[in-house]
């Protein structure tokens, strides 16, 4: 199966789906033109890998900002990684927000409520 590997820019984020390794990385700003058009790639790629899943699957999400259409789209992204979850396999997601970031920080855990995966929340410091 082919990884994926976007670079980001100033309106999109750094992205890399490796499914050899089962790391999966979402990172920068994500406030794109067309949130669909740039995450259903992403989506689609996650309903492919969850055939046949590594043992654990590591996402690690570092996002600056995003804007509402975003939020939607990664809710999807975590929805696709839930039902590998629910299928057995490990998945745990690491939810990076900077240490004054307070709506990192509560965007994480209003996912986290939603989402039945483990998430790690982790400060990072300035």
């Amino acid at each position: 199966m082919e990884s994926i590997s976007i670079e980001g820019t100033p309106k999109t984020p750094t992205v890399n789906f490796d499914a050899s390794t089962g790391k999966i990385e979402i990172k920068g700003r994500s406030i794109p033109e067309n949130s669909i058009e740039f995450y259903k790639p992403l989506v689609d790629w996650l309903e492919s890998y969850s055939s046949s899943p590594q043992k654990l699957t590591e996402v690690n999400i570092q996002l600056e900002y995003f804007n509402t259409s975003s939020s939607k789209c990664i809710l999807d992204v975590f929805k696709k990684l839930e039902s590998i979850h629910k299928a057995g396999n490990e998945v745990l997601i690491n939810w990076y927000y900077e240490e004054d970031d307070e709506d990192m920080l509560e965007a994480g855990e209003d996912y986290q409520s939603i989402i039945r995966i483990p998430f790690k929340m982790i400060e990072i410091e300035e």
